[in-house]
């Protein structure tokens, strides 16, 4: 199979049908054997029968429906896991991605051995409310992730060689950050191509300020695994042991003071001293980050479930 296109939705019943006729058109006029793996992530307004009906007529379709909402990763994850394409093409389901960008992004992974496009929406339709927090995020994340040739890494239209998405784990919210993982996974050929914004013609948007802040937690979060994520005791342990030496060396001092004055006019006590008590803090606190580094150690090993998602019914899949 040349393409799995996965479509992960919410909500977007009125956009359905039109996406489904549109990659149907792209693919027959380019002789693409394909897949459309639309993965319901707990609709609420009738996107599953639509999804149903879709498949009826045509067999390419195919979808997979969450018992309830767990947001896009998760969809993402589970359409990563069932895609059987040579390529894998993600998009959104509101019209908002063109489906007729496919056949360019399937070139430059088969053709230019790219491991990983995504799209750049230099042009864009929606409000300065989304697109200003959307730069700042993008600039914030070329930082940390170390990839400065992308300008959007949230965006949903992106293809991907088929191992890739085999070999990556897309959890939480970290969609936004795949470019960042397949590079930790040592896929390194990521590129990127300008594709076409549409307005939004059905629904409303899923964007809100939570989404803009919960980015960079996630981000954050990414940063200390990619860094940390084996070896836990590097970044606890070391703080650890620099807290708890800077306070025994304090308490020593604290000690040397008591010994010089124990025979003068002035004696001096230690448990008067301030810095007696934040001495004794820091060696408390200096110990627990110990700890806390053994204990990331012993717990190296994530859930074997963080990634289990319950679903009431899949059409066009083995199951």
């Amino acid at each position: 199979m040349d393409i799995s296109v996965v479509v992960p939705l919410y909500n977007e019943a009125e956009s359905l049908p039109e996406l489904a006729q549109w990659i149907e058109r792209v693919m027959k006029e380019n002789n693409f054997s394909y897949e459309v793996l639309m993965i319901n992530d707990g609709s609420t307004d009738g996107s599953w029968q639509v999804i149903e009906q879709l498949h009826e007529k045509n067999k390419c379709i195919k979808g997979v429906c969450f018992r309830r909402n767990y947001g896009k990763s998760p969809a993402l994850n589970t359409g990563f896991q069932r895609a059987q394409g040579d390529v894998v093409i993600t998009m959104d389901a509101d019209l908002q991605d063109s489906p007729d960008e496919i056949p360019g992004l399937y070139k430059m992974i088969t053709q230019e051995g790219y491991d990983l496009v995504s799209g750049w929406k230099k042009k864009r339709y929606d409000p300065k409310s989304k697109t200003i927090p959307t730069k700042l995020f993008n600039a914030t994340a070329r930082w940390v992730s170390g990839i400065h040739n992308l300008h959007d890494f949230n965006c949903g239209l992106k293809a991907y060689r088929r191992e890739v998405v085999k070999h990556i784990e897309v959890y939480a919210d970290m969609h936004r950050y795949i470019p960042y993982l397949a590079k930790n996974a040592g896929f390194t050929r990521i590129g990127e191509r300008v594709v076409h914004h549409q307005a939004r013609k059905y629904g409303s948007s899923k964007f809100g300020l939570d989404r803009f802040v919960n980015g960079y937690l996630d981000l954050l979060t990414l940063w200390f695994l990619t860094k940390f994520g084996k070896k836990p005791m590097h970044f606890f342990g070391l703080m650890g042991s620099l807290m708890f030496l800077l306070g025994f060396v304090a308490v020593l001092v604290l000690l040397i003071l008591k010994l010089y004055y124990l025979h003068t006019e002035h004696p001096f006590f230690v448990s008067d001293s301030l810095y007696f008590y934040i001495a004794l803090t820091c060696m408390v606190l200096g110990t627990q980050l110990f700890m806390s580094g053994f204990l990331g150690e012993l717990l190296i090993r994530h859930s074997s479930d963080r990634n289990h998602y319950e679903i009431s019914q899949e059409i066009g899949l083995d199951q």
